[in-house]
């Protein structure tokens, strides 16, 4: 009996085990943070339109500039040294420009965005500012995404806490129960058949 003991023991530790990785896995694939990371919403929440906007026009100024220089080198040089130089400068500031009115474009469309979501969410600007800032906006949702996250990975733990505790059970009853059933040995050979005759 003590070895069908050993067995049970050593079938439900393993049986543990196996659960106890299955659980953690389901865990960690289910539970993904539902929210943006606070620390993304307090990048979100350093950024200025206006520092995007004056950051963009100067690289139109630049480019700008770059164009009027390649005009330049094209007078003073000669035909036969231009080519490869104005072939390449000219795709450069063809692409450079297409770039450039994409990402004013982008700006310009995520700004508006940006409005549309304040003003789903009843914000209003504060005193002498025309419009909602990102600082102001991305704040409030930096603090309840840190707040949110501390009381889901509380309670992410407490589930999991509650799983071990469900699996040990399913152990600690299938060890009282012994997984093999010992019958007592009945002779039935030759042996026996003639020890019963006499």
């Amino acid at each position: 009996m003590s070895k069908a003991v050993t067995i049970a023991e050593a079938f439900c530790h393993i049986l543990f085990h196996i659960i106890f990785e299955i659980l953690m896995r389901m865990l960690e694939e289910q539970c993904v943070f539902p929210l943006p990371e606070p620390q993304d919403l307090f990048q979100a929440s350093q950024m200025k339109f206006e520092d995007f906007q004056k950051d963009l026009r100067k690289l139109k100024k630049d480019l700008k500039a770059c164009e009027v220089e390649a005009g330049k080198v094209y007078q003073v040089s000669s035909k036969e040294h231009m080519q490869p130089f104005k072939e390449n400068m000219e795709q450069f500031i063809i692409q450079a420009k297409i770039d450039q009115e994409a990402e004013e474009t982008s700006l310009t469309e995520t700004h508006k965005c940006f409005l549309e979501t304040t003003a789903y969410f009843f914000m209003k600007p504060k005193i002498g500012e025309k419009e909602v800032s990102p600082n102001v906006f991305f704040s409030i949702w930096h603090e309840f995404s840190s707040d949110f996250k501390d009381f889901w990975k509380k309670e992410n733990k407490l589930i999991l806490q509650e799983r071990v505790k469900e699996a040990e059970e399913v152990c600690r009853q299938k060890k009282g129960k012994s997984l093999y059933k010992i019958k007592p040995r009945h002779d039935s050979g030759i042996k026996a058949k003639i020890s019963m005759k006499t």
